[in-house]
């Protein structure tokens, strides 16, 4: 049995959609326009809406995943190219360990839980909108932090930070609900990165360049016991 079987509120994600449902509310639009211009024979203006509207189609999309190893297992929580991963120092004079990843415009967008956990509290901050890529951006940058509790207690967060593009960060699960690993719980609209941050007994598994699939790949390992 998973460590999640017997917690409850359980988080319900929406696991059979293929496209997240704000591509439905951007993409209508550019789409109707498109049949319009289409009638009135102005093709040019008609192609550029329809390439907005599969443009839209292609960033929301939101494809299945199959889950490797078991709940000690930590998955990387977006597709994008890992920016760093190793040990950090934390305010409180403790180690971490962080794993940040960095989505481009085509990447899947869509945000997947780590590891499965409570959900201990949702906090929301800056104001900023630099490139995804840059340093500052984890300080100054609009930002949704999520910290998860495991069944054996340990903390683990998950931060959702905006990038240059990203205008709106989307974090559904709210305080005392139980997430499963991989659930599809949030999203960043237009370029984006995702960070980690795990205890300091975690296992690497990824390094800086690499490139990995939320919910698919492997990032790191946590300590099983003896």
């Amino acid at each position: 049995m998973s460590e999640s079987a017997a917690q409850k509120p359980f988080f319900a994600e929406r696991p059979t959609e293929f496209v997240v449902r704000d591509a439905f509310v951007l993409g209508a639009a550019p789409l109707a326009l498109a049949g319009f211009f289409g009638i009135l024979g102005w093709e040019a203006a008609g192609i550029v809406c329809l390439g907005f509207t599969v443009f839209v189609g292609c960033f929301f999309r939101n494809p299945m995943r199959l889950l490797p190893g078991d709940d000690r297992t930590v998955v990387a929580p977006a597709d994008g190219r890992v920016l760093e991963a190793g040990e950090i120092d934390l305010p409180d004079g403790g180690k971490a360990v962080r794993v940040a990843i960095f989505l481009s415009v085509f990447n899947v967008h869509v945000n997947r839980a780590p590891v499965p956990g409570r959900v201990v509290s949702i906090d929301r901050g800056g104001s900023g909108f630099r490139a995804a890529f840059d340093r500052r951006a984890e300080a100054e940058n609009a930002r949704c932090d999520m910290v998860l509790e495991t069944a054996r207690g340990e903390r683990v967060a998950v931060s959702q930070i905006a990038g240059l593009i990203a205008r709106r960060i989307v974090c559904h699960p709210v305080v005392g609900e139980w997430v499963a690993r991989g659930a599809r719980y949030g999203l960043i609209r237009f370029g984006s990165r995702t960070d980690v941050v795990l205890p300091a007994t975690a296992e690497l598994r990824v390094a800086k360049g690499e490139s990995v699939r939320g919910g698919r790949d492997v990032i790191a390992q946590l300590p099983r016991s003896e």
